[in-house]
């Protein structure tokens, strides 16, 4: 969910074309004119002959708002709703026409974020139940890059770099928050999916959708996109046909209004069928509504497409030179990193080796999240002086602080014997797993004193004494905002001596504390 929008997400299951949720989707798509894609699969390590199965298909929808013939304007707001399509469930021939007509509709657009990799694995996919030729295209299409290069102030038809945001980092700069990415890597065939996978799966597409938004919002402001409107029709285009279309009056309005209304009309007398399919001169295609106009426009400008050629639905040899190497070799090499996944060394905050007692970790960049964790149960971990730091500088900033650096770089690995075995690769995915796998590795013994006893920001410590609400309004002024709801409410306030940032008992923390007394198995 995006942290300042109020509204949860709206996630549907689609594991059948008998369901409810199959029903929905199919109704969604009549009056979509933006969806936006992205699909997972289970990470494959080594380089196979064929392509990785895709497991899950992620189409996030914006419903187009209702207009009614007494009014101007459409009388809902936008809104929006995700679809998980469950395709180690679903007889995969049962929906390969409906995502092929999504795909080439010309009324939709459709969003991703580095598709085309995404497409290639998908026909492969499909191609291999049966579905041939799988999907070859998907147009209008519009990658979020582009999009986000335009919001940089990118001038339009200037040489773009070579595309280096990851979609965490667009996230964090457009939209204001940051988009986890610990699960890319899970085991996305098995199933059950975990709460902690569907939301991630729903949350990658929906994203595209709010980046998009502001990018036409941005674009419509400036009016970039009404430079084609005044261009001459060819002589043999019917005019008539052509002012309803284009003229942005209350002609495009009525006729929008007729379509839903003879939409309605098919859904009423077509009520026992699952799927919102017509059938024009023996082909089946989706009934879709007509492409709202700004939206046209903006895909006129903007829009793109995927074509894979032949070549793209054949993996590619590795072109790696050298010897193969032996399997004895390769068992070698994998015991040896097996051995190094366990913990080795003595702790460094052994107090016969002049430390304070204390247990101190250095987070690596891929487990940031975990020492967030860390330090709400009270353990002083560390997070890397850059934002992309080269082996040297952690190597470095863990000796100079006496600290174990946790990662799961196996790469790291290979500097073990500089950092004399203070270094521990996690197992674990998710942030709770990795904190119980830290907690038991390393036997640290956790009280529930100890809970919410640093910062979670900075790491610091906070000052000995809680403050009274006049002191943290008056310690908070121009730095940070109270909520005016606990001035009449008798809460403690508590400040980081390093950063000065404020913490209250509230609602959240008391929340906090019980989730970590869970994870912690504190009542046990």
């Amino acid at each position: 969910m995006d942290p300042q929008n109020p509204n949860p997400l709206k996630i549907h299951i689609v594991s059948s074309t008998d369901s409810p949720e199959f029903t929905h989707l199919t109704q969604s798509l009549t009056r979509s004119s933006l969806v936006a894609l992205d699909a997972e699969w289970k990470p494959i390590r080594t380089p196979q002959s064929s392509f990785p199965t895709v497991a899950l298909l992620q189409l996030a929808c914006q419903l187009g708002p209702r207009l009614t013939p007494d009014s101007d304007e459409s009388t809902e707001s936008l809104d929006s709703v995700t679809f998980l399509l469950d395709l180690l469930s679903i007889p995969l021939p049962s929906i390969w026409e409906i995502l092929r007509d999504v795909f080439v509709s010309p009324d939709i657009l459709k969003l991703g974020f580095r598709f085309k990799q995404d497409l290639v694995y998908l026909s492969s996919t499909f191609c291999a139940q049966g579905c041939d030729p799988g999907f070859d295209r998907v147009e209008p299409f519009l990658d979020i890059t582009s999009a986000y290069n335009h919001l940089q102030h990118k001038q339009h038809g200037k040489k773009i770099p070579k595309q280096t945001k990851s979609l965490a980092n667009i996230c964090e700069e457009v939209l204001g928050f940051s988009l986890s990415k610990e699960l890319q890597c899970s085991d996305w065939s098995r199933r059950p999916l975990t709460e902690e996978q569907k939301t991630y799966a729903a949350m990658d597409a929906h994203c595209l959708l709010e980046v998009f938004n502001i990018f036409q919002a941005k674009v419509v402001k400036e009016g970039n996109y009404f430079h084609n409107t005044n261009k001459p029709a060819p002589p043999d285009v019917n005019l008539g046909l052509k002012e309803v279309l284009e003229k942005d009056d209350m002609n495009s309005k009525i006729l929008r209004i007729k379509f839903c209304e003879a939409l309605d009309i098919v859904r009423a007398t077509a009520s026992d069928f699952p799927q919102r399919i017509v059938t024009v001169g023996g082909m089946r295609s989706m009934c879709t509504m007509p492409i709202d106009e700004s939206l046209l426009k903006v895909v006129k400008k903007y829009g793109e497409k995927i074509m894979l050629k032949e070549s793209d639905k054949k993996p590619k040899a590795s072109k790696k030179k050298g010897k193969r190497r032996s399997s004895v070799a390769e068992n070698c090499k994998e015991n040896r990193l097996e051995n190094l996944n366990g913990w080795q060394g003595p702790p460094p905050w052994d107090l016969s080796l002049g430390s304070d007692g204390c247990p101190k970790f250095l987070c690596d960049v891929m487990v940031e999240g975990l020492a967030k964790h860390l330090r709400c149960v009270g353990i002083d971990a560390a997070i890397p002086y850059f934002k992309k730091p080269e082996s040297r500088e952690l190597i470095e900033q863990a000796l100079k602080e006496k600290r174990v650096l946790l990662t799961r770089d196996a790469k790291l690995l290979r500097h073990e014997y500089l950092l004399k075995n203070q270094i521990y690769r996690v197992k674990s995915l998710l942030k709770n797993e990795q904190l119980r796998e830290v907690i038991e590795t390393f036997q640290l013994k956790i009280s529930e004193d100890q809970l919410m006893s640093r910062c979670s920001k900075c790491n610091g410590r906070f000052i000995q004494r809680p403050l009274s609400t006049e002191e943290a309004v008056e310690a908070a002024k121009g730095f940070q905002r109270i909520p005016n709801c606990l001035f009449n409410k008798n809460i403690v306030f508590w400040q980081c001596m390093d950063c000065h940032q404020l913490y209250w008992e509230g609602t959240q923390y008391h929340n906090a504390v019980q989730k970590f007394i869970d994870v912690c198995k504190l009542n046990e």
